[in-house]
């Protein structure tokens, strides 16, 4: 079972940020997922992970949705 996971920050209002990114990778990926979770966090966060693999993260990486999408389709 195939699980993409975005964990954003609350506090920072990066709801609308994983909003984008839930779309664009359900528009291109949809059919390959078999489970789609946002999960609320605070501290800054803002990670998209693959069955619990760390595809993206805001701390590591440039924010970029075209960019995440690839990483998603190339864990997947």
């Amino acid at each position: 079972m195939t699980e993409v996971t975005i964990e954003y920050c609350v506090p920072c209002g990066f709801r609308d940020r994983a909003l984008d990114v839930q779309q664009a990778i359900l528009t291109g990926l949809e059919r390959d997922i078999d489970r789609f979770e946002l999960e609320m966090g605070d501290h800054g966060i803002f990670q998209v992970r693959v069955d619990g693999t760390t595809v993206f993260d805001k701390d590591d990486d440039e924010f970029d949705v075209d960019a995440i999408v690839r990483a998603v389709r190339k864990q997947l």
